[in-house]
């Protein structure tokens, strides 16, 4: 298949421009650095799948008496499955560093030289936020919402959970709150490329908290309390983003366009 003809485009990086064909390369190639990245965390983290379902079950088993501490399967492959799944997600997890660094290089033809300067900082909080999110839910949500749930009705209300549905809900909801607090590094990424402003959040803060409110009461779980716990620290992030992206603002102004903070007085061409 025939690729566009590459330019010369002195203005932003000094070499080559890839063309379509040369982007969707580049785009499968780093899928497939992805895909390999995963593997390796699979295998690393289904040796060592055990520790992590412990890990997991401790806020539960705290909210349990002795006796009911015991999670089942009702299937004869269920557990093994749920073994696979908890690897696949920790994989997910702990090597984020890893994908936010290669969604960096992918993105990183079309920024100046100096702009790509920056490429630590923004993989580097990518990584810290996704796996702050999750330590939120772990920490903060699984121990005031479990208790809550189990504890709910009456003395002959035994809960009876299983492994799948358990962890399954462990993990979807630690991936939701990883995402969601990506909020902020998604915010600062596009203040530091001129598409938005400290200004235009500002004016823009009741839109969003809405916004925030709507998400939350969709992807939370269905109580009140799962969806503040997931509301309140979005509106604080959102908020610390624009304290973040106003502060990119006037040291830009004040650099006077020399570069110091990687990036022109005028907006970026992505804007």
């Amino acid at each position: 298949m025939a690729q566009v003809p590459n330019e010369v485009n002195p203005d932003r990086t000094g070499g080559p421009v890839m063309g379509v064909f040369d982007h969707i390369e580049e785009l499968r190639a780093r899928l497939m650095r992805c895909l390999y990245i995963f593997m390796v965390g699979f295998a690393a983290c289904y040796a060592f799948a055990e520790p992590m379902l412990e890990f997991l079950r401790r806020p539960l088993f705290a909210a349990l008496p002795p006796e009911q501490q015991k999670l089942y399967f009702t299937s004869l492959f269920e557990n093994f499955l749920t073994h696979l799944k908890v690897s696949g997600y920790g994989s997910l997890i702990f090597l984020s560093p890893f994908y936010f660094a290669e969604l960096w290089k992918f993105i990183a033809p079309g920024l100046k030289p100096h702009e790509r300067r920056w490429v630590f900082p923004f993989v580097s909080s990518g990584a810290l936020f996704f796996m702050g999110g999750a330590a939120f839910a772990y920490y903060v949500l699984f121990p005031l919402g479990f208790k809550y749930f189990v504890q709910y009705g009456g003395p002959a209300d035994v809960p009876l959970l299983t492994i799948a549905n358990y962890y399954d809900t462990c993990l979807k909801l630690m991936l939701l709150f990883g995402l969601a607090f990506e909020l902020p590094v998604l915010l600062v990424f596009l203040g530091w490329l001129g598409v938005v402003s400290a200004e235009g959040l500002r004016s823009s803060r009741r839109t969003a908290i809405l916004g925030i409110t709507v998400a939350s009461a969709l992807f939370a779980p269905p109580d009140a309390m799962s969806m503040l716990l997931l509301m309140a620290p979005l509106i604080i992030l959102y908020e610390l983003a624009i304290v973040v992206v106003a502060w990119l603002q006037r040291g830009r102004a004040a650099s006077e366009g020399d570069g110091a903070l990687a990036s022109p007085p005028e907006k970026h061409p992505w804007a």
